[in-house]
């Protein structure tokens, strides 16, 4: 039996309680501050009021004031599921708390900024934890497909636990075994993580076409447009195994889980995939998310914007070819200069 803390008891935090649970462990969720509604549910009757489901006995729910006793108590892992948007908040806490050296896991999407061009979330954390507090930490990171919703509800879900230290990628995976969530180890921490982040920005671009179909119409035989949304995923993994090399990462993790596996689950559903289709109906960046999705955090939207000028940098230093990524230019025209949604054919790639 293991001690986990998971920090963020968002659907995604929470989720990960049901293969914790299953494997034998004890479980404390702790909710952020944006958690509190959720946290007093759980403690109260042990419903979670988002995944509507009730967890596991073995999960004990409390408020980030708490935090610091949790991590006094000690513990063998520490999940991060904060939104990209609370690291550092949650660095802050962690920062705050930590005494001795503990392994985490972040199952947090997103990438930074850095004055080198993008610095993975990972990385991001270990570097932060030493300079705060001296200790060196080793993070890592789950990515591939899955839904909380489905996690939650026991469905067969095959992930990937990415990071450099192997002993800890086998600790890892032996606490959170499930009959239902198959952790496969790899030791390609960037590209599992460029992967995770960038799935959301170019389904962007892949859900474009039910905006456009919406726009022009069914054709006159009642075809739809798969066709074009097929197209635009496989440009958008040439163009995600462009980013994931250039930046220290292995091809093969994009045809993988994490790259190929992670991009269908999130064309499926979602809220990038609903900004795509308003791109695709022709709507400016800023209208569509003021008029219909003011309320929504837009991952894919919002790693443009993160990016943005970092992407462009690179892309004059000649680190990433400018001229092999026209999806990738589209996208952030089209988030961070409002301009049409352009899909050039003759641009993309051939094969």
């Amino acid at each position: 039996m293991a001690k986990i803390i998971i920090l963020g008891a968002g659907v995604m935090g929470s989720a990960m309680t049901l293969p914790a649970a299953h494997a034998g462990n004890r479980i404390t969720l702790v909710g952020t501050h944006l958690d509190e509604e959720i946290v007093s549910s759980v403690a109260d009757t042990g419903h979670h009021p988002r995944l509507n489901i009730t967890l596991p006995d073995a999960v004990a729910a409390c408020s980030w004031t708490e935090f610091g006793t949790a991590m006094n108590d000690g513990a063998d892992l520490l999940v991060l599921g904060v939104s990209s948007a609370g690291v550092p908040w949650a660095i802050d806490r962690i920062a705050e708390s930590i005494k001795s050296p503990m392994p985490i896991l972040m199952i947090t999407k997103g990438l930074a900024a850095s004055d080198e061009g993008i610095e993975i979330l990972p990385h991001l954390l270990a570097r932060e934890i030493e300079q705060r507090t001296g200790l060196s930490i080793s993070v890592m990171a789950v990515g591939g497909p899955c839904i909380a919703g489905e996690l939650a509800a026991q469905r067969d879900t095959s992930v990937i636990v990415a990071g450099h230290d192997p002993d800890q990628l086998a600790a890892a995976s032996r606490i959170l075994r499930a009959p239902f969530y198959h952790a496969r180890p790899s030791s390609d921490l960037i590209g599992v993580e460029i992967c995770a982040a960038f799935k959301n920005f170019y389904t962007l671009a892949v859900g474009a076409p039910v905006g456009l179909l919406e726009r022009d119409g069914k054709a006159p035989n009642g075809a739809l447009m798969h066709n074009l949304a097929s197209s635009l995923f496989s440009q958008s993994l040439a163009e995600m195994a462009i980013l994931v090399e250039a930046l220290g990462g292995k091809i093969e993790t994009v045809l993988g889980l994490a790259g190929s596996g992670d991009l269908y689950v999130t064309c499926q559903a979602g809220r990038n995939g609903r900004m795509g289709r308003l791109l695709g109906r022709g709507l400016p960046y800023s209208v569509a998310k003021r008029e219909h999705m003011s309320s929504d955090t837009v991952e894919g939207a919002q790693l443009a914007l993160d990016l943005c000028q970092a992407l462009k940098n690179m892309m004059g230093r000649g680190v990433l070819p400018h001229d092999r990524l026209p999806l990738t230019t589209a996208i952030i025209d089209a988030i961070c200069h409002d301009a049409p949604l352009v899909l050039s054919f003759d641009r993309y790639h051939r094969g």
